[in-house]
């Protein structure tokens, strides 16, 4: 997988295209990565004992890593 945890990417398909973002977490036997601010969606939970009310959480959903190309690896400096 090209893809690595930290590397700053911009999604090339699907809906949030042209957004640039941060490999939070790879998945690689999924092929599959999450990146920040991309792919949000709305999860709902049941109420409990840490939340009586219940509620809506915003939730990052892991997509394709081939829509992803890396912009700079994380691990490059940059030059003086």
């Amino acid at each position: 997988m090209f893809v690595k945890t930290g590397d700053n990417v911009v999604v090339i398909a699907g809906d949030s295209k042209g957004t640039q973002g941060v490999v939070k977490k790879a998945l690689p036997r999924e092929n599959k990565v999450i990146v920040e601010g991309v792919n949000v969606v709305k999860k709902h939970s049941k109420p409990s004992n840490t939340q009586p009310q219940g509620g809506i959480a915003d939730v990052e959903k892991a997509i394709s890593a081939t829509n992803v190309k890396v912009v700079k690896k994380s691990s490059d400096k940059e030059d003086k």
